[in-house]
This record gives C-alpha cells, structure tokens and sequence, in this order.
C-alpha cells in the first residue's frame, strides 16, 4: 500500500514538474549499477552557454605585390597603396617600399607593415619571397609584434615560401539576448595601444629585412586550428615594439603552421581585472574544443597595495584560477598553469625570489585539479643564476624581459609543453633542440635586439586610440613601497 501511494505521489509531482519526477522516480526504484566505463559514456556532457559568434565566411585573399598587372585571382598592392577601410588592405602610414627585382618584388631596407581586413579568428598566412641577384634575410611577424618567423634566409636566385597560423580579434563580443546582463565589448585600457593591432579588424603582417624582397601574401581562413589562448599581465604580453619583449609574442615562432597563438594578457592585469574588463570572456567566446588556456598571473594579484585585485595566496588565489580553469574544461579546451619568471635585480639579473607563496600555491592547485604544470619561477631563477656575464640582458627593468630574456623563457614554455605530453607539442617546430635553462643561449648568439626596434610601442600610459611611438621606451619602474611586491604597474 505504502508503495503505492509512492507511486501515485511521484505521478502527481511529475505533472507539476518533470525534471522533479525524474529524479522522484530515480529515487523510488534505483536501478543496479552500472560499470564506471558505461556511466562515463551515458553521462550528459555539460550544457555550455552560446558565448561564440556565428563563423563568418571562409576568407581567401591573395596580394601580388610584383609589377604590372595583377596575376590572374590576386590583388596587386604598388608600393603607394596605403592601408584604407574601404579598400581593406594596404600599407600601414610610415612603409618605406619600392619596386625591387626588376619588378619581381617590393623591397625596403627598413621594417614595414602591410594589413588586410578580415573578421576575427584564425589564419594560414602564406609568404612568397626571394630576389633573383641578392641573398635575403628575412623575419616575419604578425599582429603587435608576433614573432612568427625569424632570419628565413634564401640565397639568391631562389624564391620560397612559407606559411604561419595567426589568430586576429576585436573587443566585440556575442550580441547578448534581451534583457541579459553584461556588456558586449572588452574594456580596453591606457596600456592597450602598445598592443592595439591584437584588437582591430584587420591581419597586420611586418617585413623585418635588410634586403627585403616580399613577392606574393595569401591569407586564408584555417578555423580548425587550435588555438593557444594567453592570459596573464606584461610580462606576457604582446608588445609592438619598446623596450621589453614578453614569451607570449616569441612563442609562436616555436610552432609549425597548424596551430595559433592568441595572447591576450596586457599590462597591470590580474585575475580579477581580467574578467571585470572581459577579456576572459572574449577568450571563452572563441574557444572549442582542443583549445589551450595558459595562465599565468602572479606579479599583479599579489599586490597588497592594490586592495581591488589583491588574492591571498592560500584562498582567493586559488579560488580564482580554478574558475578559470573550469571556464576552459566547460568548454572542451585544456588549461595549463605557468608560474611566472622571478624578477631579478636591476643591471646583474640575480634572482630575487620575490613571489612569496604564490608558486607553490599554483602547484598545489595543479595537483588538486589535474592540471598540466610549467614551472616557470624555478627556470627563470636556473636561467639567471646560469646565464652569467649575460644575466643582465635578459629582464630590461628588473621585471619585464628583453628580447633575449622573452625568447629564454619561451623555450622554458616550450618544454614544459614537451614535458607535460600536451597534443600540442606535436606542433613544434621541427628545429627546436631541448633547452635547459642552466645552460642557455648567450646574447650575442641570438642577437634578438634588432628584430624589436621598428615599429615602436613601448608601455608608456598613452592615451587609448593615440598613436604608438616609434622607439619608445617603457617608463622606468618605481622602487617597491613596504608591503607592495610589485614594480610598478605591469
């Protein structure tokens, strides 16, 4: 009798609600159990909120950039063709091009930047260069000073070809439905116009040659690419030139074309201010499945005297980089925690050790999550201690890094990838040889400096929309207060 009254009083409930009787009657007669195998199959995967804009049209643009008429399917680009909207491509103000090769080329002596507009997402960018009478040289990057390329050297007579994946973005995020609340763009900041081509609407490319001898860009959409996503402060941020050079822009050059880099950290972020601007919700809008999310903030969030941003190490902290360590498993991506790079002493380069707890607490979270672990802090600390006379190179103010130093600690990113078993390891470069951070590159073998002195930027405060200074520096950094651990605004 009791079981029937049961019954009757689920049935009931379940012409209230349905989703309560399911569960009614999942308590009432509790099936056997399955094997765990077959209850990981038939379990629902997570509902995902519809954050990502609809995919725009397959872009396939050719640019010939030769003498004469155009090649049949191409757009011929002369060496007057200023970049304008209604066009949508074109030189960025400042090239310095002229015919070369007896009209086979554009060539300059000086960097200089041509742009395309395309809607946001991922590219296969295609480059034919080579002058028939002179041996080149020639470094290519992308968006805000990408390194996508590096010293691609032809002989003469011989013309080649190569192709990188880039990612393009603007601030615009998903219209959202009637009455939702939120805003629909991210809120870009004074420090933005250091990295204001990683926002436009456009794919800005830049010839970096003594001898430049550019024949021919393709651009075409590559959708299925994964993505790298990057969030983090300055230290990891693109830079469009000045004087500091983070991992984030030098990675790319470490990958073969199939997989994109898009770096979203920006100077004086942290965990906190990120998402208030929503810039994690602009990664979250683009990332599927296969995606990657690494993650590194420490230098900012620990900042006692920000008391908006500031997370203690052993609660709010990890708090934190869990949210977002679930935002990207919500949506099929992998996160990988990366501690940050100490910072060292001004003019030596020795190591201060001066992140307190933090590291260990991002490690900790790393065991507790399952989550793939670089530890950045102990290399950077090896690197230091290891790199002797050239010590002193590798950070330009004591925090953010030079050329040499960004590109050292890109090849620390790069093992770590290798070290964690990440699919997207099958994505480096052919070339790269294991790097160990007690024996580094010196300086003056790199020689990165003159790859990084074009097109200005810099982190001076400039207004948002002021143009970018050419050569500029980044504003010297202020001696710590008491109890701020931080250099100034990073």
């Amino acid at each position: 009798m009791k079981t029937i009254r049961r019954i009757a009083l689920v049935c009931c409930t379940a012409l209230v609600c349905s989703s309560l009787s399911l569960m009614a009657a999942a308590q009432a007669v509790p099936p056997a159990a399955p094997p765990a195998a077959a209850q990981a199959a038939s379990r629902p995967a997570p509902r995902t909120p519809s954050l990502t804009a609809p995919l725009a049209a397959p872009i396939d643009l050719k640019f010939d950039f030769s003498a004469g008429p155009a090649k049949p399917g191409t757009t011929r680009v002369a060496p007057t063709t200023v970049y304008a909207d209604d066009a949508g491509y074109g030189y960025e103000p400042g090239a310095q091009v002229a015919t070369g090769d007896n009209g086979n080329t554009t060539t300059s002596e000086k960097p200089f930047l041509f742009s395309a507009k395309v809607p946001e997402g991922n590219f296969n960018v295609t480059v034919t260069f080579g002058d028939s009478t002179a041996a080149t040289t020639t470094t290519l990057k992308a968006e805000s000073g990408r390194l996508m390329l590096e010293r691609v050297n032809v002989p003469a007579g011989q013309v080649v070809e190569r192709t990188f994946t880039t990612n393009v973005r603007t601030p615009h995020l998903p219209k959202l439905p009637t009455n939702a609340t939120g805003r629909e763009e991210v809120t870009l900041d004074q420090f933005d116009p250091s990295s204001s081509r990683d926002w436009d609407d456009k794919l800005t490319v830049e010839v970096v040659s003594p001898h430049a001898a550019l024949r021919s860009i393709e651009i075409a959409s590559a959708p299925d690419a994964p993505t790298v996503f990057i969030a983090g402060d300055s230290t990891v941020t693109d830079r469009d030139g000045g004087g500091d050079v983070s991992w984030g822009q030098l990675l790319p050059v470490f990958f073969k074309p199939g997989v994109a880099v898009s770096n979203n950290g920006q100077s004086g972020e942290t965990m906190k201010s990120f998402m208030n601007a929503l810039r994690l919700d602009k990664m979250l809008s683009q990332m599927k499945k296969g995606d990657y999310l690494f993650l590194q903030f420490i230098h900012n969030d620990s900042k006692a005297s920000w008391p908006q941003t500031y997370v203690e190490p052993e609660t709010t902290y990890k708090a934190y980089l869990k949210v977002y360590i679930a935002e990207a498993r919500l949506r099929g991506a992998t996160p990988v925690l990366v501690t940050a790079m100490d910072r060292g002493a001004r003019g030596t380069g020795a190591p201060t050790h001066g992140h307190g707890g933090y590291p260990q607490a991002m490690r900790e979270v790393a065991q507790e999550e399952h989550v793939a672990f670089i530890d950045l802090y102990s290399m950077s600390d090896t690197l230091y201690e290891s790199a002797g006379a050239d010590a002193g190179k590798l950070l330009a103010d004591g925090t953010h890094s030079t050329a040499y130093g960004g590109y050292e600690f890109a090849k620390c990113i790069v093992m770590g990838i290798k070290q964690n078993k990440l699919d997207v390891a099958s994505f480096i470069v052919d070339g790269f040889k294991d790097f160990d951070p007690a024996h580094p590159d010196t300086a003056a073998a790199l020689n990165l400096g003159p790859l990084f002195t074009s097109s200005g930027g810099g982190r001076g405060p400039r207004p948002v929309g002021a143009p970018p200074s050419p050569g500029a520096a980044p504003a010297a950094n202020p001696t710590a207060a008491p109890g701020n651990p931080g250099l100034g605004p990073l």
